[in-house]
């Protein structure tokens, strides 16, 4: 019999095709290619745990109980950058790879971040709302700053916190970075200053931007301590991860008036569970889209295809993270 690849889509929104015509095209007779839709591991099936490798949406969250149940599987792979929906330690103690597709939506997630960032400082919002009254004034002129007056602070300098730091110093503004696992000497690479602390940047900068992954160091990165450090004049962007951002910190300071706005791509817990937090005043929320256009999509999908296809002929996988490498 054919080696069989499972993909694993979100039951409550679809979000590959059932064909997996992008995944088929890729791995063509090297394995039979069948969708799941799942909303977690408890929806797993016995086709899905007799498969040979996992493709996997990130709305479905796979614990060490999903895990030990998977009878012979080559390789996880999960359809996107960040891999914290899955337990890649219980993965790696069932000898599993778990691979990720670091190198796509780089340029979208860049994007998004710049464009929030700008939404906020130019208050389009606002005007916007102003301009559809059939009115004239300027609802917020002490929110509106030059942009070459402003600091520009990113959390974490990877793939994604570079292209949006470099989209920034274009702008114009005055960039800086926090990140503890850079070498020296990077931030002379790419001309933009480099803060030794968190507490630092949070404290210098009227943007922060968060590009970090989520992980036991890095949850409630910024909570109400950090939030405290920062600037009234100040606004964050998240396009990282929710859970970086302590949501209860975040919507409070925006209430209490003790942060500008906020543009948050990513909400812990999300989505946005009642009316009240949906109310938040100087808040604009997207749906963990960043990530999204219609050409990284398709890259996405064919990145984690020819993962799968590897793992299915026994060759050399790329982009493990826990460690593990299992090859014929």
């Amino acid at each position: 019999m054919k080696p069989r690849i499972a993909i694993l889509d979100w039951a409550a929104a679809h979000l590959g095709d059932p064909e997996a015509t992008v995944e088929r095209a890729v791995i063509g007779d090297a394995a039979d290619v069948t969708t799941y839709y799942c909303n977690s591991d408890a929806d797993f099936t016995d086709a899905i745990v007799d498969s040979d490798a996992l493709i996997v949406w990130h709305n479905c969250p796979i614990g060490a109980a999903g895990i030990e149940r998977l009878r012979k599987c080559r390789a996880l792979i999960r359809n996107g950058v960040g891999f914290d929906s899955v337990d890649i330690h219980a993965a790696a103690r069932c000898g599993i790879p778990v691979c990720n597709v670091p190198d796509y939506g780089t340029e979208e997630v860049a994007d998004h971040a710049i464009a929030l960032a700008l939404v906020l400082v130019r208050q389009l919002f606002p005007l916007d709302v102003e301009a559809k009254k059939l009115g004239w004034t300027i609802p917020t002129p002490e929110k509106m700053r030059r942009l070459s007056s402003l600091k520009f602070g990113v959390i974490g300098l990877g793939r994604i916190g570079t292209a949006t730091a470099l989209r920034a110093k274009a702008l114009g503004f005055n960039v800086s970075f926090f990140d503890p696992n850079l070498q020296n000497g990077v931030h002379k690479a790419i001309g933009i200053r480099r803060e030794r602390t968190l507490d630092e940047l949070l404290k210098l900068s009227d943007v922060v931007s968060v590009h970090c992954p989520l992980n036991a160091e890095t949850r409630h990165l910024i909570a109400e301590r950090e939030l405290a450090l920062m600037k009234p004049s100040a606004y964050l962007v998240n396009t990282a991860r929710g859970g970086v951002v302590k949501k209860t910190a975040i919507l409070a300071a925006l209430r209490e008036g003790r942060l500008a706005g906020a543009g948050l791509d990513v909400i812990e817990d999300e989505p946005l569970k009642t009316a009240e937090e949906a109310a938040t005043p100087n808040l604009i929320a997207t749906c963990h889209a960043a990530f999204y256009s219609v050409e990284s999509k398709l890259e996405m999908r064919a990145s984690s295809a020819r993962i799968a296809r590897a793992a299915v002929l026994g060759e050399a996988l790329e982009n493990v993270v826990n460690g593990i490498r299992k090859e014929r």
